[in-house]
């Protein structure tokens, strides 16, 4: 078992996508691998959770109005 590594992003914080987020098959309007969020896209963190398995940081970002994707902190910096 891992220990849970504590998350570097906080919740409200503005952070934009380092790489392009696909859909992966999470999003059930969405074909899979379509793509969500391009890269640069800036959105604002709404929640941060753990990955129970792994226990890693998963932070909820909002992209936009009705966006809302699971990002790891390898793919997301802070603005």
């Amino acid at each position: 078992m891992f220990e849970p590594r504590m998350p570097k992003f906080q919740w409200g914080q503005r952070v934009k996508a380092q790489i392009d987020l696909r859909n992966d098959g999470s999003f059930p309007n969405a074909a899979e691998e379509a793509l969500l969020v391009k890269v640069g896209d800036v959105g604002e963190i709404v929640q941060v959770g753990t990955h129970t398995e792994a226990n890693l940081p998963v932070y909820l970002v909002e992209f936009g109005q009705q966006l809302v994707v699971g990002c790891l902190e390898e793919e997301i910096v802070p603005l």
